[in-house]
């Protein structure tokens, strides 16, 4: 193509405006594969003493790409960060070669790290009810930031929501009824019930909420009224957890974990759990496995009388 782009810069910023606009990936998504990418870019700016053009990209070599992995390595990165890295310049080449035609060998040949997955922190019944008790019970916050925390952590632990998810919710979406439609990751929408305190804790957050919310604006606001992020809400639950002395991984993806691994326990299936939480294959979901099997090891440990 005459008039493609050369820099690697360039073919960069097109793959990501593609991403955001074509295939409608989420924010951090996109922010992920640029950060990992400008890394590469930056690497081998320095690896071969220029800016790397379209050329260069094509005739790298796998010991090119294995240069930047230890590099990398050097800089202290896991072995899961690296097979991200790994998974998003794969993903970079695919476009250039669907887009410009441009293939190269060396990305193929190239293996990504070995890593076992880990495996979900979830709480137990007890301290998830703590948690929320505690992250929403007080502390100086006006009493309808206290009821929107609640109708947030709710939508976590009792309906299986993204903190992303239960955020992107419009004012038009509330009253909640039996059950909600949720859009997850790349788009995909799913049906979850919603169990009548989520729908009571969210009356009680528009009883509470000082600002008129119009029906196609969010539904849950921050203390000026605009659009609320996340980080009120991890701050809210970080604060919970060292008051009631929780470890660190006791977060508000933690929750989402938690509904899961309680449904499970609770004899739910695997597939509908899967359906539930919105994960594209099973596999990700049979995580969960691994942590009741887990609990019922040290249930078994603690309590057998030949353990």
């Amino acid at each position: 193509m005459a008039d493609a782009p050369t820099s690697a810069a360039t073919l960069l910023a097109e793959w990501l405006d593609t991403l955001e606009r074509e295939r409608r990936a989420s924010a951090h998504t996109v922010a992920a594969y640029g950060r990992d990418v400008r890394r590469f870019i930056a690497f081998l700016t320095d690896h071969l003493g220029a800016e790397p053009e379209r050329k260069d990209l094509e005739t790298l070599s796998v010991r090119d790409f294995r240069a930047f992995l230890a590099a990398r390595r050097m800089e202290g990165l896991t072995p899961r960060s690296l097979a991200r890295s790994v998974s998003s310049l794969r993903a970079f080449f695919r476009h250039l070669e669907r887009r410009h035609g441009l293939e190269n060998a060396g990305i193929s040949a190239l293996r990504s790290p070995k890593f076992r997955p880990g495996v979900p922190r979830p709480l137990s019944k007890e301290g998830a009810e703590a948690l929320l008790e505690t992250a929403t019970g007080g502390g100086g916050d006006a009493d309808w930031v206290q009821a929107r925390d609640l109708a947030i952590l709710l939508l976590l632990y009792g309906a299986g929501l993204r903190i992303a998810e239960a955020l992107s919710l419009t004012r038009g979406d509330a009253p909640l009824r039996d059950s909600l439609k949720v859009t997850g990751k790349r788009q995909k929408q799913r049906i979850v019930p919603v169990l009548p305190v989520i729908r009571e804790a969210v009356d009680a957050y528009l009883r509470l909420c000082p600002y008129t919310l119009d029906g196609a604006g969010p539904l849950f606001v921050g203390v000026r009224g605009g659009r609320l992020g996340p980080r009120p809400v991890q701050a809210a639950v970080a604060r919970a957890r060292r008051a009631i002395g929780l470890p660190e991984t006791a977060t508000p993806h933690a929750l989402r974990h938690s509904f899961a691994t309680h449904l499970l326990a609770a004899g739910g299936d695997l597939r509908t759990i899967q359906e539930l939480l919105g994960h594209a294959n099973l596999s990700t979901t049979q995580h969960y496995t691994e942590v009741d099997t887990a609990r019922l090891a040290d249930v078994y440990a603690q309590a057998h009388p030949k353990a």
